[in-house]
């Protein structure tokens, strides 16, 4: 069914409007400096898109709750834990119900989390619920940051994680992300790269308007006019949209939001003696609630006599028994077991294409199994050590620092393609030949081949390796940071692990 989502006017008066349809499939990308009506524009297609489809807006500032009163959203409000949000999520899914999630009030690092979880818990749900849901995300810059910022590490991964896989993974399980920004520098690519329909509105400097007219298809020179568009003007693009750039005015919206403009007004009409005496003279009620002040806080410790402490060793408390109620583990042993493990699932040609979470309840399996002592490791750390066992590092590499130095390359990568990038570090750290794109398509868990290439573009992009061709067609790795180079490979060859355990059976 094609349903025509009227979002104004475009060239000459006559109707623009939006397949939404089409929209679902391809997704949105909104740019404009604040005032330029990005938030207008938003509104627009989701009261014009409400009665078709399932809505669920990420609101950082709570704009968007007083949908709830016209069109029967539900208000959630973030201030809950990650693991109430991710529920949440699924049985919005699972009921299809049209939600704002409020992120107001919370700091910045506290959006991030809540965003991730809710995102989190959208995408990762049954795929008997993949019902169509348009997913809009205002101040998009917040939860796909192009560059670290003063959050944690671990926030900025969750939420530009979540970002990604809602953009790049989210089609395939119904979710159709509309993104806004006020500014696409401070995007991250890799999100911002999988919208194919593309609004973009005022915009002053010189890097953001290049970058617009680039994604637009626009020469250079013409990127002069995104200065000059009004308040609610922006110019469109795209496959849902038009084939060809068209200016497009957004059109009224019925419900408005709780922040406005900052309007002028006159001052009051008050004499300077009065205003002297309201400022100064003292209410009887402030007399008896005293003006408390949070206490100066306590002088820093000096780094001297820090270091002083942490040499010094600590006692043993007296009387202490020296035997033990419960056996000392041994972490070595624990490692060892834990790896060899972490094996057994890598040489599963099949393990490739299973879930993280299937991987993760078959790892607790065989821990239990294997009788491996003290605690499991969490989701996050058996992420990360299946990454690194799907390398096939030695111990006298691992030892290495030019290993050690890979490991904290791909920590500013995502955990899905983590493993990937140390698989090709692996062959070039140890003079191998560069693996095949079958053998990169089955660390990342597809049978796409070109997906395995365009993950190595993209570890280009980031400046983290350079790849290059020889006269015999063969592909070499170069890594400048590591000093290092593979072998030259053949793209084309095999994977090495399927073909060997087809000659097995």
């Amino acid at each position: 069914m094609k349903v025509g989502i009227d979002l104004g006017t475009g060239a000459g008066g006559a109707p623009a409007s939006v397949d939404l349809e089409e929209l679902l499939a391809t997704r949105l990308l909104v740019q404009g400096n604040s005032g330029s009506g990005k938030s207008h524009l938003l509104r627009r297609l989701l009261e014009q898109s409400a009665p078709w489809v399932q809505q669920c807006v990420i609101d950082p500032e709570g704009d968007f709750v007083t949908l709830a009163d016209r069109f029967g959203h539900v208000v959630v409000d973030a201030a809950r834990t990650e693991t109430e949000l991710t529920r949440i999520a699924g049985r919005i899914r699972q009921h299809r119900v049209s939600v704002v999630l409020n992120l107001e009030g919370l700091d910045v690092e506290q959006q991030m989390r809540a965003a991730a979880a809710f995102l989190g818990g959208m995408f990762d749900a049954e795929r008997d619920h993949w019902y169509p849901v348009l997913v809009v995300v205002d101040e998009a810059q917040l939860f796909a940051p192009a560059a670290a910022g003063e959050v944690s590490d671990e926030a900025r991964k969750l939420s530009l994680g979540a970002m990604t896989n809602l953009m790049c993974r989210g089609r395939k399980r119904g979710l159709a992300g509309v993104i806004a920004t006020q500014r696409l520098a401070k995007l991250a690519k890799n999100v911002a790269a999988e919208a194919s329909n593309f609004l973009m509105g005022r915009t002053f400097l010189d890097i953001d308007m290049a970058r617009a007219a680039d994604l637009l298809g626009m020469d250079r020179r013409q990127a002069e006019q995104f200065r000059d568009l009004d308040r609610g003007r922006f110019v469109a693009l795209g496959p849902a949209i038009a084939r060809r750039p068209l200016p497009v005015a957004i059109g009224a919206v019925e419900t408005s939001a709780r922040s406005v403009s900052p309007k002028l007004m006159p001052l009051p009409e008050t004499a300077p003696e009065d205003a002297a005496e309201l400022i100064f003279k003292m209410d009887p009620i402030e007399l008896r609630q005293p003006v408390r002040r949070p206490p100066p806080p306590p002088p820093p410790t000096p780094t001297a006599e820090i270091l002083a402490q942490l040499a010094r060793s600590k006692p043993e408390p007296a009387g202490a028994d020296a035997s033990s109620l419960f056996p000392e583990i041994d972490e070595a042993e624990r490692d060892a077991a834990l790896d060899a493990v972490l094996r057994e699932i890598v040489a599963d040609a099949d393990a490739a294409f299973r879930t993280v979470a299937v991987l993760y309840q078959d790892f607790l399996v065989r821990c239990r199994i294997h009788r491996v002592p003290g605690q499991p490791l969490d989701l996050a750390a058996f992420k990360r050590r299946l990454a690194i066992a799907r390398a096939g590092v030695d111990e006298a590499m691992a030892g290495d620092d030019a290993w050690q130095e890979a490991l904290r390359m791909s920590e500013s990568l995502t955990d899905d393609i983590q493993g990937v990038f140390l698989i090709v570090a692996q062959a070039a750290l140890a003079g191998a030949a560069c693996p095949s794109d079958a053998t990169l398509a089955r660390a990342y868990g597809t049978h796409s081949l070109s997906r395995a290439r365009r993950l190595l573009t993209y570890f280009e992009e980031r400046g983290l390796l350079v790849v290059r061709t020889d006269f015999h067609g063969q592909r070499i790795v170069v890594f400048p940071d590591l000093g290092v180079e593979s072998a030259p490979g053949d793209p084309n060859a095999p994977d090495d692990l399927v073909e060997s355990r087809d000659a097995a059976e």
